[in-house]
């Protein structure tokens, strides 16, 4: 069944500002990019960037949260770079933190710490 987290996707509206935005704020270069989909390996699981909206209705439905070694520092170095926080760092249980972030493309980001 699910072995690990491979893909994200996040579908924007200007992909040249969201290459730029994820550019800066993760430190990586794309290793794919094309005028259609834009591709960040980060340490093996991929971040996709796809122009397409069709079919893209508003609305957050799903969460995928990326490990860091510090949620608030995640979160608050994605906020400096203008995200918007969505959830505060927040403990779920034992040593586990979470927060969650909103890019300015709408899209939700989760950062999850102690797991």
């Amino acid at each position: 069944m699910l072995q690990k987290l491979r893909t994200v996707i996040y579908h924007v509206s200007d992909l040249n500002a969201a290459k730029e935005w994820y550019s800066k704020v993760t430190g990586v270069q794309p290793y794919f990019d094309e005028p259609f989909y834009v591709g960040f390996d980060i340490n093996g699981c991929e971040l996709g960037l796809d122009s397409s909206m069709k079919n893209i209705l508003p609305g957050n439905y799903t969460e995928s949260f990326w490990s860091v070694e510090s949620v608030k520092e995640a979160s608050e170095k994605f906020v400096a770079a203008g995200a918007t926080l969505v959830q505060g760092v927040t403990n779920v249980g034992g040593p586990i933190h979470v927060a969650i972030v909103a890019d300015p493309f709408g899209n939700h980001i989760g950062f999850i710490e102690g797991a």
